[in-house]
């Protein structure tokens, strides 16, 4: 999902067809209000002025119904749950992009709900609450939110033509013959949804699945950024045409703000960004029974400092990440 900051911004501001694909892209992708009462919106954390870094929560869906790309479907399918959860911060200076996984079991306090996991705060109160839930764990203030159906992935690989991957662990996805051996592989449509869905077939289940989706966003990025893509109209206009129906906003984060996002991240690439899933203090088993992550209150806390004061390269050179 962090594709919609590097992937995205990169295909909009290519120059000679700017005007055309923004146009596009607005036409396309879909909006939502996040409709915060006043309470609600005071009770938020509070953004110092002089800050001018960026907080993006990025949302994946796996929506049931084949073909059906809107808003009103993507927030259907986002109230019932979400299958993946990621922070992107952008640093004031914009010299680097840090893409933060969080677990959906992570157990958590739901503003007016106690505790639960944190994708429930999604089914009892749609994004606005799991905004507000996250804001209220990093006490940090979000300035937008994404939403991308899955189906967004198995477009995004066709209108590249396939995009490879190195695959460390081979397995084959529940419920199907799809083998995915290690090494490079060549990902494309139905097989390249489920390399990026794909969870059952791990041991450790969601790391995997969020690693394998971090895995396969860098890859298309790169794809993307190469001189081959960004100087062929064609696929410009393909990538926009295909995926933009799969992507949703709020309403202040349309194409003008991804391009100005995008020339300010103009010497960003994948190399330059860092991908990591948020610690948690291991599985345990709620009052109610349910299978849960704790979560780490250290991590909560070093990582709610730094996202504060703009300083998450000092915390992942303090904590570097585990693998997935």
């Amino acid at each position: 999902m962090s594709v919609v900051v590097v992937l995205l911004v990169a295909v909009l501001s290519a120059g000679y067809v700017l005007f055309d694909l923004q146009r596009q892209f607005n036409t396309k992708s879909n909006t939502v209000a996040l409709g915060f009462s006043d309470a609600e919106e005071q009770a938020r954390p509070v953004k110092d002025p002089e800050d001018k870094s960026m907080n993006v929560l990025l949302l994946g869906v796996d929506h049931a119904d084949e073909g059906t790309a809107n808003a009103q479907a993507l927030d259907e399918a986002v109230s019932q749950r979400s299958d993946s959860m990621m922070l992107v911060h952008i640093p004031e200076d914009r010299s680097q992009v840090y893409v933060m996984s969080m677990v959906r079991d992570m157990y958590v306090e739901i503003p007016g709900h106690g505790m639960n996991k944190l994708n429930a705060a999604i089914s009892l109160g749609g994004v606005p609450l799991l905004m507000q839930t996250i804001e209220g764990l990093l006490q940090t203030k979000l300035d937008h939110v994404a939403m991308v159906d899955f189906e967004g992935f198995r477009e995004l690989s066709t209108a590249l033509g396939g995009v490879t991957v190195n695959n460390e662990i081979p397995f084959t996805a529940n419920d199907t013959d799809y083998f995915y051996p290690a090494g490079d592989i060549t990902l494309e449509g139905d097989r390249a949804l489920r390399f990026v869905r794909e969870r059952k077939s791990f041991t450790n289940g969601d790391y995997q699945r969020v690693a394998n989706q971090r895995k396969f966003i860098a890859a298309a990025a790169n794809q993307v950024l190469s001189s081959g893509t960004l100087t062929n109209p064609v696929k410009l206009y393909d990538i926009v045409d295909k995926v933009s129906p799969y992507l949703t906003f709020d309403d202040d984060f349309d194409a003008a703000t991804l391009v100005g996002l995008g020339l300010q991240l103009k010497n960003v690439d994948t190399e330059n960004m860092e991908m990591f899933t948020m610690p948690t203090a291991g599985t345990s088993t709620s009052a109610d029974g349910q299978s849960i992550e704790l979560a780490s209150e250290l991590a909560i806390a070093q990582i709610s400092d730094a996202l504060q004061g703009d300083a998450m390269a000092d915390y992942l050179h303090e904590n570097p990440p585990e693998t997935p």
